[in-house]
């Protein structure tokens, strides 16, 4: 699963741009032998009707997003740097001095230099425009290499540093990667499994999918911010990487049905599998989306501690991704009865 995760994290896929992701997940679900039926809907969710060895009695739904951060290309300057806006939300900070990739072609986000700051824009993130610079002589020899409407991703690798794995895409490719294991197996009771596409937009491909598939229960796979860094006083640190699966009772999109949040907790402890609840309402996932589609639906989440989301490095534990999958592969066997 962490060689999967791995490969994911480096395919391109920004929101509304996730064919190679879904390619991915595609040809995976064709090699393996489980019963299903898979489709992918207009808007380019991939959802599996994964047939377990009993009907279930409940329709369970279990959802990972397959789109990730990124920027698009709104202009090109005489000089032949590219403008761009943010799919996703993500800091400034995060984007000055990065190199980002429109397909082959690299470039660096830059923008005001230092010794050209006067005052207190000495101390910030530069306010002004902040360009790509693509190493193009002029607009012509640029638009050559880029055009309006290109998205590109982070330039980035994947590698483990220490005892964490570090990657530009964990938000959801680690979701991506829990799905898929999931389907290589027969369940005890029968699934429906989403990969969604626009959750960092809006949560756009959930809606559709939820829509489709009605859910009484549906369980979201997601990335979730790590603050437990340097600076942070510990009750704002959110979770923390090493303490495994995170599990929300709120966040800014969702109030999460409380039955089933001491469900998934207790569950875990019941099992052994290292599990802590998110300590801070904040961010939010496709379950704000799926929790009001159709007739409603009971949702939870239950997500990775990742520290610098939304950014070239996110960081996360191949322990924690474990202790996930072995949650949601209980949740996979209790929530259908």
């Amino acid at each position: 699963m962490i060689e999967t995760l791995k490969e994911l994290c480096m395919l391109d896929g920004v929101s509304g741009r996730e064919s190679a992701v879904r390619d991915y997940i595609l040809n995976a679900l064709s090699t393996y032998t489980s019963k299903k039926d898979v489709r992918v809907d207009a808007l380019g969710n991939v959802i599996v009707h994964l047939y377990g060895a009993s009907t279930a009695s409940k329709t369970v739904m279990l959802a990972a997003h397959m789109d990730e951060v990124g920027v698009i290309a709104t202009g090109i300057t005489s000089d032949g740097f590219v403008r761009f806006a943010t799919v996703g939300g993500m800091d400034k900070a995060v984007l000055y001095g990065h190199r980002v990739r429109f397909g082959s072609t690299v470039g660096v986000i830059g923008g005001k230099a230092i010794h050209m700051c006067v005052g207190d824009e000495k101390e910030q993130i530069p306010e002004g425009d902040l360009l790509i610079d693509i190493g193009a002589a002029d607009k012509e020899q640029a638009e050559t290499l880029v055009q309006l409407g290109d998205v590109a991703v982070f330039d980035s690798d994947v590698y483990e540093i220490g005892h964490l794995l570090k990657g530009r895409a964990i938000d959801d490719r680690f979701g991506c990667a829990v799905l898929l294991e999931l389907c290589k197996t027969t369940p005890t009771y029968d699934l429906w499994i989403v990969f969604t596409v626009q959750e960092e937009v809006g949560l756009r491909g959930a809606k559709t999918a939820a829509f489709a598939v009605s859910p009484d229960v549906a369980v979201v796979i997601d990335a979730t911010t790590a603050a437990d860094t340097v600076g942070v006083a510990k009750d704002k640190q959110v979770c923390r990487v090493g303490d495994g699966a995170v599990v929300s009772f709120m966040d800014r999109r969702t109030l999460y049905d409380k039955a089933l949040y001491d469900q998934v907790l207790e569950i875990a402890k019941e099992l052994g599998i290292k599990a802590q609840p998110k300590s801070m309402v904040a961010g939010g996932n496709d379950a704000g989306a799926i929790q009001t589609a159709s007739f409603g639906a009971h949702v939870a989440a239950v997500s990775l501690p990742c520290r610098y989301i939304h950014s070239p490095s996110c960081m996360a534990s191949c322990e924690d991704v474990q202790a996930v999958f072995a949650l949601i592969k209980a949740l996979s066997e209790r929530l259908p009865q």
